[in-house]
């Protein structure tokens, strides 16, 4: 019996570059804390950074030290310290990974990084409500642990059409953070400042764009799975030269990969959109399984949760408060499915995959319904696969497996 051909994973060359700056970040930040010689605010991934940085703050991000964790496969055998000190299994995995690596002393930064020892201390915690109200929760333990001051944006939810009275309100509390953000940082808020940040993240944002959107062409240069690694310094470099330097050399390589017909995937059969959060402990084990049965996962909403195509310096708060409430995960279920139906055109979808995350309701969005609904509006199949961002116990690979394996045979049999 010849030997099953294993998947050739094609490797994205501009990587090794975010790996430079994705590093020299981390070390920046290490050194900010060591020699006192900057301010360290922490910011929830969609947060307000632009804000951060134009006060001069060094930003850094919860969230992707907990995605780290998650793809490292650390993140399940954290979680429990976590559940000890009172937060249930049920909550954010992000949450409980993170504060149960800082209860046991521990960072995946100390094995990726040298001489980076622990997460930044905080002079300020920072964060939004657009994406949950974990957040709140997550950075209030750690305010309380560092003796730090805690700020917040509280956002809208369930949000179908953003009016001028949700982003007025949003706005109005963006400017009340500057009061004490001057306070804490010991710099006076400059404007032209904002603006100038605001403009590099509106640039970064129109470059992650394009660069998503070159997985319209067939074949699909890149996956979902290469966007998660990708869409790092959209996170935590966001309003920087470093973000908009980047996503210019990884969107010329892929325009290439375009013009010569390169797919990611070999032999490209099928085209599946991604809706919900990645399986970080399984991004290699998934791409690897899709690419086996020649199909790309082309697109996905959490990789576009940072495109901001509203920002404006020219009017920076507002802009920011639409943006940040613009955002998927604020909207109606009326507002997400016009939404899906226009990347399942635009991206010409065969099918799609709804990650049912176990922690993760609020970017779950199978749960009342709308994979039916959409499929009978634009008769696209839809699978529904359990799981969960960063706790394996809640994921089945078997199941997982043969759930995906026989829908693409379903795929086959419409096709």
């Amino acid at each position: 019996m010849a030997e099953e051909k294993k998947p050739t994973r094609k490797k994205i060359m501009a990587t090794k570059e975010m790996g430079r700056i994705m590093a020299d970040y981390y070390y920046e930040l290490d050194s900010a804390v060591k020699n006192k010689d900057k301010k360290v605010a922490w910011c929830s991934s969609v947060g307000p950074a632009e804000v951060l940085r134009s006060m001069g703050f060094y930003v850094y991000f919860p969230e992707n030290h907990s995605a780290m964790l998650g793809s490292k496969r650390l993140a399940t055998d954290l979680i429990p310290y976590a559940n000890a000190i009172g937060y249930s299994p049920e909550i954010c995995s992000y949450l409980t990974a993170d504060i149960g690596a800082y209860l046991k002393k521990f960072t995946p930064l100390s094995q990726a990084f040298e001489r980076i020892e622990s997460v930044p201390k905080p002079d300020v915690l920072v964060f939004n409500t657009n994406q949950c109200r974990d957040v709140q929760d997550w950075f209030g333990w750690f305010a309380h642990e560092f003796k730090a001051p805690l700020i917040g944006v509280h956002t809208h939810r369930g949000v179908k059409d953003v009016s001028k009275t949700h982003v007025k309100s949003i706005a109005a509390q963006m400017q009340e953070m500057i009061e004490p953000l001057e306070k804490i940082s010991g710099n006076t808020f400059d404007k032209n400042e904002l603006k100038k940040t605001l403009s590099l993240s509106r640039e970064c944002s129109d470059l992650w764009k394009k660069v998503l959107d070159t997985a319209a062409a067939i074949p699909s240069p890149l996956t979902f799975f290469d966007g998660t690694i990708q869409m790092g310094p959209a996170v935590v470099l966001r309003g920087t030269q470093h973000a908009v330097d980047y996503y210019k050399l990884l969107l010329t390589e892929l325009i290439e990969r375009v013009k010569n017909h390169e797919g990611a995937v070999d032999d490209e059969r099928f085209r599946l959109y991604w809706e919900g959060m990645p399986i970080w402990g399984r991004l290699r084990d998934h791409s690897e399984l899709f690419a086996v049965q020649k199909t790309c996962v082309v697109a996905s909403t959490y990789c576009n949760s940072w495109i901001f195509s509203a920002f404006d310096a020219t009017d920076p708060f507002i802009s920011m408060a639409r943006a940040y409430t613009e955002l998927f995960i604020v909207r109606s279920d009326e507002a997400k499915e016009k939404y899906l139906e226009k990347m399942i055109d635009f991206f010409k979808i065969d099918g799609m995959i709804y990650h049912d995350a176990k922690t993760c309701p609020n970017n779950s969005n199978s749960r009342y319904g709308m994979p039916q609904r959409l499929e009978e509006e634009t008769g696209v199949p839809s699978l529904i696969i359990n799981g969960d961002l960063n706790d394996l116990r809640c994921l089945s690979d078997e199941q997982t497996k043969t759930n995906i394996e026989a829908f693409i045979e379903q795929l086959e049999e419409k096709k």
